[in-house]
């Protein structure tokens, strides 16, 4: 199997010649994923950012209609903080001196790797990895005691489910439908769906200009659940190809770099990171949703989802602008406040 892993690489860097380092390490990244296990207990933090060109994000109009059964938004749902609360989950976490996380590790700014790191051990670093080190630092006191486990965006529900991971701090949007599924913090980003598409594209953002296209979205992403609405509610034309979908987001812009598609829908903080490696792209139109990442764990796991809102609410005063500082600043400009999330108006209990 590694072998045939190896010899598929090889050919895949060749065929990527052209787009230079970016495009070979994206797809590197893609095919790394599918071996990953277990990654180190220990991870590092960025000692400052370095700007790297990224078209920021502005915010849209248009806002997602998302709402629940108790016609609250989702992201006002959560359960009241509490630095008290102790469950099996926090046991469990507290016995075994570690708590395991579901990330990505291909996510430029956000989980990954730094591929100019002349470590041949490079660890996991960026916002999301700065998140999951605060909570390991309150619940047990020592912001190493995390391991980390890489999971594709189709894998982060089921992850939670079976017990592969304590939580899932992935750049997950909270949403009405996930909710049933699984539990979230309160939110700790906001931001919204928009397109990436190579510079030389027609394409002006949602909506008409879509007709013809053929758009690439990660399999049980919000953005194709955005899309698929659209196309119901007449939105966005008939024409446009909302059929191919992929387990891992990072495959997209393998796809759009092969010419595969025509254009890629994901959150715009991620599209705006990808945008920063690969200077053929460009983020095209404003965000026409808006969304917020929670951290999510198992539904059961109601006094863990207490504590780690407890985490965000302090790390919220004082960690969340300086790790924006560090890994966000160069690729979604130096002004957060379109990316900080309102405090909660109201929990569910």
């Amino acid at each position: 199997m590694e072998g045939l892993a190896m010899k598929a690489v090889r050919r895949l860097r060749a065929g990527l010649s052209g787009w230079g380092g970016v495009g070979a390490m994206a797809v590197l990244c893609a095919l790394t994923l599918v071996f990953a296990l277990v990654l180190p207990v220990k991870g590092t933090r960025g000692e400052g950012a370095t700007a790297t060109g990224g078209q920021g994000t502005a915010r849209g109009t248009q806002a997602r209609a998302d709402k629940c059964a108790t016609m609250k938004a989702p992201e006002n749902q959560s359960l009241r903080p509490s630095s008290d609360a102790s469950d099996k989950a926090i046991e469990r976490i507290e016995k075994n001196d570690f708590i395991t996380v579901g990330v990505d590790q291909n996510s430029y700014r956000w989980g990954y790797r730094d591929p100019n790191s002349t470590n041949d051990d490079a660890q996991l670093e960026g916002f999301d990895i700065d998140i999951a080190h605060r909570i390991a630092e309150e619940i047990l006191g020592d912001r190493t005691k995390v391991r980390f486990k890489a999971i594709p965006t189709s894998r982060r529900i089921p992850a939670l489910q079976e017990g592969e991971v304590d939580m899932v701090v992935r750049t997950m949007t909270i949403s009405c439908e996930r909710m049933k599924q699984v539990a979230f913090s309160q939110p700790y980003f906001e931001t919204g769906q928009q397109i990436l598409a190579p510079k030389s594209t027609t394409i002006e953002g949602y909506g008409k200009t879509l007709a013809d296209k053929k758009i690439c979205t990660a399999a049980t992403s919000t953005a194709l659940s955005t899309l698929q609405d659209g196309k119901d509610t007449g939105k966005l034309p008939d024409s446009t190809d909302i059929s191919l979908t992929v387990p891992n987001q990072l495959d997209c812009l393998v796809r759009l770099q092969l010419g595969q598609v025509d254009a890629v829908v994901t959150d715009g903080a991620l599209a705006a990171s990808q945008a920063a490696q690969d200077p053929t792209v460009k983020l095209v139109g404003e965000p026409f949703t808006t969304e917020y990442y929670g951290v999510a764990m198992n539904k059961d796991a109601t006094d863990l989802v207490r504590r780690v809102n407890q985490v965000l609410v302090d790390y919220l005063k004082d960690g969340w602008k300086t790790s924006y500082d560090t890994w966000l600043s160069g690729t979604l400009g130096n002004d957060s406040a379109n990316s900080r999330p309102p405090s909660p108006q109201q929990y569910s209990d």
